[in-house]
């Protein structure tokens, strides 16, 4: 018997590597709670968590865990009131998803009164979120 060798599946194989990788449905949502985060916008924050979600605020003056509604609609106000007007820059992002829930980290730079580098780590199921994790990360080089 001769075997037949197919030649189009190492070129699809080559086209799936070359292409660039493109934004899940969770980093989408991250990258638009970042802009949101920058426009001080405490409505639309707040109104991304799922019943039961905490933020663990890691360093600062804002330093905590937070899982009451009331004490994560608190912290965020503060942070707003402290920064002022300010602007998001992302350095990098990156997304792990299973059929679970996805996890998006994102170095991300705030800078308003105060120019704050941040390690960001948001877990979202079912496309709320249910963790967050802001790690105040001045030594970073972003």
């Amino acid at each position: 018997m001769r075997r037949q060798t197919n030649l189009a599946t190492p070129l699809v194989l080559a086209a799936l590597v070359a292409t660039p990788a493109l934004a899940g449905p969770a980093e989408d949502l991250a990258k638009a709670r970042i802009k949101s985060i920058a426009a001080g916008d405490l409505t639309t924050v707040t109104g991304a968590y799922a019943e039961g979600a905490a933020l663990h605020w890691v360093g600062g003056p804002l330093n905590g865990n937070y899982a009451a509604p009331g004490a994560i609609s608190g912290v965020w106000s503060k942070f707003f009131a402290a920064q002022g007007g300010q602007n998001a820059t992302i350095a990098a992002t990156s997304e792990a998803a299973n059929p679970a829930g996805a996890t998006v980290t994102a170095d991300v730079t705030f800078a308003g009164t105060n120019k704050i580098k941040v390690r960001y780590v948001l877990v979202y199921r079912d496309g709320k979120l249910v963790t967050e994790i802001w790690q105040v990360n001045p030594a970073a080089t972003y």
